[in-house]
């Protein structure tokens, strides 16, 4: 029974680690610069992440994060201050008395956030989202009486609803006025009775090709060794700037020194005129 809790714990552990890690590396990348992020988003998508998300949370997710997990007495504080007690099938089961887990519920929450950071503004990728049956999916995670998760959820719901339909619209009013209720919106924002423009469907392979080539495209104009010189970065640093050697022309050292009484010492300063405004 021991061993059996321990190895549960250890792979909500790993869960919890590797979405967490995620989650970090994505809101990184996107501040540090935007392609960085891009480039790590479809790394994910190509590698079949909004699916498995999916499928994570195509289970009893009730029971998952309510799921009891670890053994009070051999965690860290109560072990530590406490004697070991002799380990029976009664000591394992007592003194947990939280409704949730914790740990569960913190995994859940970053793989939604993961996910939305995948699909946001992404037309090709919603359409996946609708194509992989997630609104089913994601509603029964609603159950979950927790603000944040059911925020991103609702979220979720809301980039995908105009492309679900008018039918699916009437049956689920209820999660409409969810969105409504506690999802930020925008003024001219026409999400949930977007027009067929705005629904029609979306050339996954070309969306994704296109934001490959810019990235391609900016990384062998800022990086390659033989780079365009108009597009070379420019230096900003004043020691490497006045550092550099400037190639002079030969007459510039018989006559530089009647340039400087010419152009320099002969000319009078009018500092009173410097400190006036224009």
């Amino acid at each position: 029974m021991k061993l059996g809790i321990d190895v549960n714990r250890h792979k909500e552990i790993i869960v919890k680690a590797i979405s967490a890690l995620l989650l970090l590396l994505l809101k990184h990348f996107k501040l540090n610069h935007i392609y960085q992020f891009e480039i790590v988003s479809q790394h994910l998508v190509f590698a079949n992440c909004i699916p498995l998300i999916l499928k994570f949370f195509n289970q009893n997710i009730m029971s998952y994060i309510s799921a009891k997990n670890s053994i009070c007495v051999l965690d860290f504080p109560h072990c530590a201050v406490h004697e070991m007690p002799e380990l029976t099938a009664e000591s394992l089961e007592a003194g947990d008395n939280n409704q949730f887990c914790w740990r569960n519920l913190f995994s859940c929450i970053n793989l939604l956030r993961v996910l939305n950071k995948l699909t946001k503004w992404k037309h090709s990728r919603t359409m996946m989202l609708v194509v992989f049956k997630s609104a089913p999916i994601l509603k029964r995670a609603l159950k979950v009486k927790q603000a944040m998760m059911q925020l991103y959820v609702l979220k979720l719901l809301k980039i995908q609803t105009k492309y679900l339909g008018r039918q699916w619209r009437k049956s689920n009013m209820k999660t409409m006025s969810a969105i409504y209720q506690k999802v930020r919106h925008r003024l001219n924002d026409d999400w949930a009775y977007g027009n067929d423009i705005d629904a029609r469907p979306w050339d996954f392979q070309a969306e994704e090709c296109a934001l490959r080539e810019n990235i391609e495209r900016f990384n062998s104009r800022r990086y390659d060794k033989n780079r365009n010189g108009d597009f070379a970065p420019v230096d900003n640093c004043l020691q490497s700037v006045l550092g550099q050697r400037v190639e002079l022309p030969e007459d510039f050292h018989y006559s530089y020194e009647m340039w400087l009484e010419r152009e320099v010492f002969s000319q009078p300063i009018q500092w009173e005129g410097l400190l006036q405004g224009p």
